[in-house]
């Protein structure tokens, strides 16, 4: 029987130990174009700006390691999606600027990805599409840009809705299961041994999504709308760039 449980962060991240690991994380290639080298625009950027950028860094940080570690459980997928060690889908994903759009999801980008990606009867590679349907919304809830200037406004309603939906990913990877009866992706369960390094990976990405829009809506003085749906039952929200 599916219960109402209120769509909140898997845990609560301290904003001190989220702060210390967005800034500590790597680079992502191909998408800020960073260097590690202080650059002179960001004379030019407030603190919430610099603040933003780090946490962007950090999710995409989760991200690449969520999608290794999609794959080494489900190296199904790969094949499914007739991969190679010259084209790898974590450099498609990771290693080049191309927006979180690509050809093999025949238009379907950022949470339509995801939805597609989730569908009992997708033949394709799930991996691929759950990952860049992620980042595709984690990139419309950034306002469809991976570096922020003070014209830039975030919008913290984005950022709440893509922590919720990573919420029902969560719940929808653990429970949703295909028309053999098993599982669409193996995560959180394997052969009898729980598995909780991808909770712990999504928790941070939601922690790091629920920090920064509250941060935000302080900054902007603006009201969050709180969504309560039942797992079972939850819809994406809208995160879309206007």
């Amino acid at each position: 029987m599916a219960h109402n449980v209120p769509l909140r962060p898997l845990w609560i991240v301290p904003a001190i130990a989220i702060a210390v690991v967005a800034c500590s994380s790597p680079k992502t290639p191909g998408r800020t174009g960073e260097t590690g080298v202080f650059q002179p625009d960001q004379l030019f950027k407030s603190d919430v700006d610099r603040f933003s950028e780090a946490h962007y860094r950090a999710l995409m940080a989760s991200l690449k390691v969520l999608a290794e570690k999609l794959y080494r459980r489900n190296p199904h997928e790969w094949h499914k999606g007739h991969w190679n060690q010259v084209d790898d889908p974590l450099n498609r994903l990771f290693a080049s600027r191309h927006n979180w759009a690509f050809p093999e999801l025949e238009g379907h980008t950022g949470v339509e990805a995801m939805r597609l990606a989730l569908r009992p009867d997708y033949a394709g590679d799930r991996v691929f599409a759950l990952v860049a349907g992620m980042g595709g919304m984690l990139l419309a809830a950034f306002g469809g840009r991976d570096e922020q200037d003070m014209s830039d406004d975030l919008d913290p309603q984005k950022l709440y809705n893509a922590a919720r939906n990573l919420e029902i990913v969560v719940w929808k990877l653990s429970n949703s299961k295909g028309p053999d009866g098993h599982l669409l992706l193996l995560t959180n369960e394997g052969g009898g041994v729980p598995n909780l390094s991808f909770e712990r990976e999504f928790g941070k990405m939601i922690g790091n999504l629920d920090l920064l829009s509250t941060v935000v809506a302080d900054k902007a003085n603006r009201t969050v709308i709180k969504i309560l749906q039942n797992m079972a039952t939850a819809v994406f929200l809208p995160v879309a760039i206007k």
